[in-house]
């Protein structure tokens, strides 16, 4: 029975995305795990693995084409014993039909959705779904009919829950599945061609002078550059924050000397971290949110969400655009260790190989200019967060101590409120109490 690979669906919110490359090449063996492509999301490259075991047969995307919804057939992997003549058979995927007291004849092909490369552990679903589907690879079935094992009592660990070979030999192996019940076979229904992708719908143009347009009317000279996924999303997003989150901005001056000091003394102790400026903006921030609930919050139209956790986005500049990796439960975790890990966030945003639990959600932002000597600016808020603070350069700036000028390193941090969450009172007193950490930095040890 061929098998049909689809176009994965690499997070909760993705529709689709691009096949930057193929892995593996018709003809070859295809074994459960094996990472046979790479798809190009709109925040980063995710490497694709087999759900089912065979030999790939048909490359129906090629790689490098843009667009790919998901679900959409991608190639065809043929079974053990199965030889190029029975591509001519592969029936496209169609959707799941309604449960009924009658059993359904079965398809010619059955569709296999590639799973994305192993990510955080997750407790596996139950292979049984509503109206009694039960999802599994066509070799987990086999296995399960030769075996004699009811597949609604494997618990699958594939993708979504679905049931693979290795579910059915731990099956067999623990004797947990019952005998499965036997059922009348039903005739096949008459093959028909593979669907070739559908061609994604050209986005709406935005409202207002389309640059493109004018440039063209007016013959003036340009470099076209196709704007990536990446690059669309934040044009989506940002837009769409612009139009519909009333927020309001807040700035203040934190002095830096004390904050540089233990900074120093930190790092001369040991070579197993190296302690940055962002490194204590984050752990302030982590401290003063879990004081502020109001602000460590999201809007919807029912309520409003105060997250239990403090997970904190960092802006990140990569090659093709910003992302925001997350520094999780960052109120529980010392400059260390904040440290190490937003080290390695970094590099793997950069290499575009973040997972995407590792950049989706978040609960507050950071944006940190100050390596280009900005001063201060106003960042946008990052949807649905509340919140986003914007850390300027730390600079020697004349100051006034015990009725003295004198001289100081002084850090302009600005934040963009939502004003449905929190209004201004708030956000002044959380950047307010903010500032209190970085000008007293043992305070942050305790």
């Amino acid at each position: 029975m061929t098998i049909q690979i689809l176009m994965p669906a690499l997070s909760p919110t993705m529709t689709e995305g691009n096949l930057a490359k193929w892995l593996k090449k018709e003809g070859d063996a295809v074994k459960s795990g094996d990472v046979i492509a790479e798809i190009e999301t709109d925040k980063a490259t995710m490497e694709v693995e087999a759900a089912d075991e065979g030999r790939l047969g048909k490359i129906l995307v090629q790689a490098g084409t843009q667009g790919v919804a998901v679900n959409t057939p991608i190639a065809v992997l043929l079974e053990e014993g199965e030889d190029d003549s029975a591509l001519a058979k592969a029936a496209a995927p169609a959707p799941a039909p309604a449960a009924a007291p009658a059993a359904a004849p079965a398809p010619a092909a059955s569709a296999s959705a590639a799973a994305p490369a192993p990510q955080a552990a997750a407790a596996p679903a139950p292979a049984a779904q509503g109206g009694g589907r039960v999802f599994a690879s066509p070799l987990a079935r086999r296995l399960a009919e030769q075996a004699g094992l009811d597949l609604k009592a494997v618990k699958g660990t594939g993708p979504n829950g679905r049931i693979v070979k290795a579910d059915i030999e731990a099956a067999k192996a623990g004797g947990t599945a019952k005998a499965a019940a036997p059922q009348a076979a039903a005739p096949a229904p008459a093959a028909v061609p593979a669907a070739a992708p559908a061609a994604a719908a050209p986005a709406p143009k935005a409202a207002g002078i389309d640059a493109k347009d004018l440039s063209d009317k007016l013959g003036m000279r340009y470099k076209a550059q196709p704007n990536s996924s990446m690059r669309k999303t934040i044009s989506r997003r940002l837009t769409e924050v612009q139009q519909t989150v009333p927020d309001y901005f807040l700035a203040i001056d934190c002095e830096l000397d004390a904050l540089l000091k233990v900074r120093s003394d930190l790092n001369a102790r040991s070579k197993d971290y190296k302690l940055s400026v962002n490194d204590f903006i984050i752990r302030a921030a982590a401290l003063t949110l879990k004081k502020f609930p109001n602000i460590n919050a999201a809007w919807s139209e029912e309520a409003i969400l105060r997250y239990d956790h403090v997970d904190i986005s960092v802006a990140v500049a990569t090659p093709t655009g910003l992302i925001t990796p997350i520094v999780k439960k960052a109120e529980t975790k010392g400059l260390a260790e904040i440290s190490n890990e937003m080290k390695g966030l970094a590099e793997r945003a950069r290499d575009g190989k973040l997972k995407p639990e590792e950049y989706q959600g978040g609960t507050f932002s950071i944006s940190n200019l100050g390596m280009y000597g900005i001063r201060e600016f106003a960042a946008i808020i990052n949807p649905p967060q509340a919140c986003i603070m914007a850390v300027g350069a730390g600079e020697q700036r004349p100051v006034v101590k015990n009725g003295a000028l004198a001289i100081a390193t002084v850090m302009t941090v600005s934040v963009t409120v939502d004003h449905r969450v929190a209004d201004g009172a708030q956000g002044a007193e959380f950047l307010a109490a903010f500032k209190k950490l970085i000008e007293d930095p043992l305070s942050m040890l305790l």
